[in-house]
């Protein structure tokens, strides 16, 4: 049984250690206590029956908003990671689901933005093919080891996979 709740403060190592599993972009604690300062209501952990964090979704909105009147306001998705036992079971698509409604309901969100390897199959999998995120753009030499990134995007306005999520 797992159960998806928002994080707190509490699940800040427990995400930490999460992304230092899986991940090869890794963050500093500060960088997690700031989003969890700015955005409570965006990022969310997976736990399983004994209340260990087996994944997670960190969020937040994107700051640039405010200044550029062009642009609307979004999130964007900074990290998401799920322990590798516990893969494939629809966590990860729970986890950013519930990131994306608060998005809408909380902050107005038009739209959620990431980031991803061109590389990663099973990331993109997920986000274009389950959460029906499209390439937005490529950003070259976006990651430290010089591989590029999918800029990916998904409208939020109008998307009823989310609006069902709400009920």
């Amino acid at each position: 049984m797992i159960n998806i709740r928002q994080a707190t403060v509490e699940d800040l190592i427990s995400m930490q250690n999460c992304n230092l599993h899986n991940l090869p972009e890794n963050y500093q604690m500060k960088y997690y206590v700031y989003h969890a300062i700015s955005w409570p209501q965006l990022s969310y952990v997976a736990e399983d029956h004994k209340g260990r964090i087996v994944g997670y979704v960190l969020a937040k909105m994107e700051e640039d908003a405010d200044t550029n009147k062009n642009d609307v306001p979004h999130g964007h998705i900074t990290s998401l990671s799920v322990m590798r036992n516990w893969r494939r079971l629809g966590i990860a698509e729970k986890l950013m689901t519930q990131s994306q409604v608060a998005m809408g309901e909380v902050f107005g969100a038009h739209y959620v933005s990431l980031h991803v390897r061109k590389s990663n199959r099973a990331a993109l999998h997920l986000y274009r093919d389950t959460l029906k995120f499209t390439v937005h753009d490529v950003e070259k030499s976006y990651y430290a080891d010089g591989e590029d990134a999918y800029a990916m995007r998904k409208n939020l306005k109008g998307d009823d996979k989310a609006i069902e999520s709400k009920k």
